[in-house]
């Protein structure tokens, strides 16, 4: 089962040839053990999904998996 934290990424594959999947901040949870939904805020649009329950073609990314970023 999926388990996500605040600040995590949340990225969403395509599943059309082509199309360019989506990535989004977990912004807010539902649930203490992480699990879905998700509010989520996805950058490419700059709008919010209150309650995101991620599919087969979703992964995790957590914020502690993540490099820092150089300033």
């Amino acid at each position: 089962m999926m388990r996500a934290s605040v600040g995590d990424r949340l990225i969403v594959e395509s599943i059309h040839r082509g199309r360019a999947g989506r990535v989004g901040i977990v912004m807010a949870l539902y649930h203490t053990d992480g699990s879905p939904p998700y509010l989520v805020r996805w950058l490419d649009e700059e709008r919010e999904t209150l309650c995101f329950y991620p599919g087969p073609d979703a992964r995790i990314e957590h914020s502690w998996e993540r490099l820092p970023e150089s300033p």
